[in-house]
């Protein structure tokens, strides 16, 4: 049996929606949406927030929850994880097997597929799993907040991007069209090992940190899911997440209305 914790980043600095951890869906903070559903996932022993800035923690505090401050010069989600990870390890003095990352702008993800990346473990050989949806309009397609990922025949991940992969110079209604999500489960070395490296220039130049793993060598083991997920990246999205929320069932499980 594995140990599993959940950790979620969130900082309130982002540069196209600042403060959007705490930006309020039906009344919660986007932030608790992604705690909450973390907490629930199955398999996981614990969940944290990770982040730099003060209300986010005084939120945590305020709903029972535990939030670990990290440094404020983190880039990347997954090194302010690592560093979140690294915490706990050194206060509970227990080793953790497995750490599942789930962005602290995806509040629509259900406890079921968080927790559904830790299966995928009992392949020795899978260090990271990625879970990823299906986009299903043109415009998302093509936009560049939403990250592509192709895969191969082992749903390995091939290359993320966040032009149109692959192209639909053809057409794109019988493309694989999947969408990079924010929950990415590593285990305890790989993830020591990836925070180790310093970013790859193809990393840099698509802002998509899974890329140092595939330019150095290593897999990422890609999970789809049938649900509607969304990266809130800006209010329109945030307008748009809380449309979905609305008749979402996992709602009912943390919070009253």
């Amino acid at each position: 049996m594995i140990k599993a914790i959940g950790i979620v980043p969130a900082r309130m600095g982002s540069s196209r929606f600042p403060g959007k951890p705490m930006a309020p869906l039906l009344g919660m903070p986007m932030v608790g949406h992604c705690y909450h559903r973390t907490r629930l996932a199955p398999g996981l022993s614990a969940a944290y927030v990770a982040t730099c800035d003060e209300p986010i923690a005084d939120y945590l505090a305020e709903i029972g929850g535990r939030a670990l401050m990290t440094a404020s010069t983190h880039n990347r989600a997954s090194t302010r994880t690592a560093e979140a990870f690294e915490i706990i390890e050194r206060e509970t003095a227990e080793q953790i097997d497995v750490v599942v990352m789930v962005q602290g702008d995806e509040p629509l993800i259900t406890p079921e597929i968080i927790g559904e990346t830790l299966r995928h473990f009992t392949d020795p050989t899978v260090g990271i799993v990625n879970v990823m949806s299906r986009l299903r309009t043109l415009e998302a397609f093509m936009d560049r907040n939403n990250v592509k990922v192709v895969v191969d025949r082992n749903s390995n991940a091939l290359y993320f991007s966040r032009e149109p992969i692959p192209s639909p110079w053809k057409g794109w209604e019988h493309l694989p069209c999947f969408m990079q999500t924010g929950i990415i489960a590593f285990r305890r070395e790989v993830l020591q090992q990836f925070n180790a490296m310093t970013e790859t220039p193809l990393e840099q130049f698509e802002s998509v940190d899974m890329n140092r793993v595939i330019e150095t060598g290593g897999v990422v083991r890609m999970v789809p899911t049938d649900a509607f997920t969304i990266g809130v990246d800006t209010p329109e999205e945030l307008t748009e997440a809380q449309h979905h929320l609305l008749n979402d069932p996992t709602l009912s499980r943390y919070m009253r209305r």
